[in-house]
């Protein structure tokens, strides 16, 4: 599955089946994680077959449900672990999708199990993502207008476009879309608003938009 189909295809998952993650897709997917740590210092985990971390009070509230399957985004304690996590997790969400896997990003509404994970000296849990397969593909969720999350004169190129409505297609905390791209000349910024996970969710959908412009069109800021 091409990238762009599965960002596309990719909806938030929080009921499961007991169908194990294993053989070529659970190797293929931890070689994955273990090349986007190398690529990123993160300490990302894949986590199988732990039921505890989603069976409290905090995951029945989140409405979470045969969730035995998560990845821990871990990371060294600084001012870009936020960004990082959702960059690389995102990259690790489209891959596990285009794997036949569901995925949901998870915050606060789960247990931290300190012993099914490693968590360095320096280092810290940032957030998880619930993995497996889903009793549905989940559904897209309502969007914000694409003048809402960008600032271009009117003669915006097509890849500048594109790569605003892929991220629109992305994950954000509680849905809040709260972020801003901005375009001078071939030179893309992308801005946080204030809000839960808010540079978490910068990551995700700067990875979207590149996916969506095309890495080669634009730079960063």
């Amino acid at each position: 599955m091409e990238l762009s189909q599965a960002m596309k295809n990719r909806h938030s998952v929080r009921a499961y089946t007991d169908r194990a993650i294993e053989g070529k897709v659970k190797d293929n997917l931890l070689s994955f994680i273990q090349t986007c740590n190398e690529e990123s210092g993160l300490h990302m985990q894949l986590i199988l077959n732990e039921p505890k971390a989603f069976a409290g009070r905090m995951a029945r509230y989140g409405k979470f449900s045969g969730v035995i399957n998560y990845m821990a985004l871990i990371g060294n304690k600084d001012d870009s672990l936020d960004e990082k996590c959702g960059y690389y997790g995102e990259k690790v969400v489209l891959y596990a999708q285009s794997l036949g896997l569901n995925t949901c990003w998870v915050g606060l509404t789960y247990s931290k199990e300190k012993t099914a994970f490693q968590v360095g000296e320096g280092e810290k849990l940032r957030l998880v993502i619930a993995v497996g397969y889903g009793s549905t593909q989940g559904a897209a969720h309502k969007s914000k207008d694409r003048d809402k999350v960008m600032k271009a004169s009117s003669s915006a190129p097509r890849w500048f476009i594109k790569g605003v409505d892929a991220a629109l297609l992305a994950p954000t905390a509680m849905n809040q879309q709260k972020f801003i791209f901005s375009l001078d000349g071939d030179t893309v910024s992308a801005t946080a608003g204030k809000g839960f996970y808010s540079k978490v969710d910068l990551g995700i959908v700067k990875y979207h938009f590149e996916i969506g412009a095309g890495r080669k069109e634009f730079r960063w800021s």
